[in-house]
């Protein structure tokens, strides 16, 4: 046959098909999540994310160290707060003496050259396991966004570069940039949680944490998974208000969406790729029915295929060991 083209030809080899290689996904562009709890010497597996653990400082510490080593350079941080602190108010959220705080203070004072993401949510620290303050069965917007701004205080005081707001409230990036710049705090970053869905795929997470709702669900809040148009809404709101990130969650399902806002707007999209996208591929992996390093690869690259600029993956730090051995 006279084929003038034979794309097979860019194939032929590995040297040749990473020469022509279209997407790379790079330790600098990941971000890696770390669960926190109260008190020494701990490092609790969790059942359902195999490999991933609950830290107390000092242990998180060691694992940032090891992370730093492996070219891993920036943390999100989640807290998973004991009963006996939480109210339907989350006032422990912003208290001196919480946990949380102290950890992210010590991680920039230990690694001033990682950057710091914290979580902005009632969920962690409220009783009712909303994260929104939860009056007559209804979660409240806008008496909401007063504890989300002590909050975000709170944290920029203990050093966080970047706030997440995970809340879905509206209104609540501008309200959060407005009491930033009030105190000071002009140079941290707002990473919103712009299209985050009501998704079945975070049951691992609320395990790690114990912060499943008590009553109802999150479905006032977050997305339905069925709309596509509603992320531009969210988006364009969380532009205008001061967002410097806008994040998916989750990503490995909503990729659709991920393209979507890479198209539409010209600031970092971030991708979360959740704990259930995770813990089905170690599940399988476990059963023998794929290989769970070369699935998490093809997810990853998937993702910033996508448009992802900036991906949050619990297998960051396997990646990133996956590329140490490669080099």
């Amino acid at each position: 046959m006279k084929l003038t083209r034979r794309p097979r030809r860019n194939r032929i080899s590995s040297e040749v098909r990473n020469l022509v290689r279209e997407t790379a996904v790079t330790t600098d562009k990941l971000v890696y999540p770390l669960f926190l709890i109260d008190g020494e010497n701990k490092r609790e597996e969790i059942k359902s994310m195999p490999g991933i653990c609950r830290f107390t400082i000092d242990e998180a510490l060691k694992e940032i160290s090891e992370c730093m080593g492996l070219g891993l350079r920036t943390f999100i941080l989640f807290p998973a707060v004991d009963d006996k602190w939480k109210d339907s108010t989350a006032s422990y959220s912003y208290n001196p003496e919480n946990f949380y705080l102290k950890a992210i203070s010590q991680i920039k004072s230990r690694f001033p050259e990682a950057t710091v993401v914290t979580d902005v949510a009632m969920d962690p620290y409220n009783s009712d396991g909303h994260d929104g303050l939860v009056r007559d069965g209804k979660i409240l917007n806008d008496e909401t966004l007063e504890i989300l701004g002590k909050m975000t205080i709170a944290q920029a005081k203990a050093g966080a570069d970047i706030v997440g707001p995970s809340d879905m409230m509206d209104g609540r990036v501008g309200y959060l940039r407005e009491v930033l710049d009030e105190a000071g705090f002009i140079n941290v970053g707002i990473m919103a949680y712009t299209a985050k869905y009501a998704s079945s795929f975070y049951g691992p997470f609320r395990d790690a944490l114990d912060s499943a709702p008590k009553a109802g669900d999150k479905k006032t809040y977050q997305m339905d998974y069925a709309n596509k148009r509603e992320a531009l809404v969210e988006a364009e709101l969380d532009v205008f208000e001061g967002a410097d990130f806008l994040m998916v969650k989750p990503a490995l399902a909503y990729l659709d969406i991920i393209q979507l806002l890479k198209q539409s707007f010209d600031i970092p999209i971030v991708a979360y790729n959740v704990s259930g996208e995770y813990a089905m591929v170690k599940a399988a992996a476990e059963k023998g029915w794929l290989d769970g390093d070369k699935v998490m690869q093809e997810i990853l690259v998937s993702i910033k295929r996508a448009g992802a600029d900036i991906i949050i993956t619990y297998a960051a730090k396997e990646y990133a060991m996956f590329l140490k051995r490669q080099a």
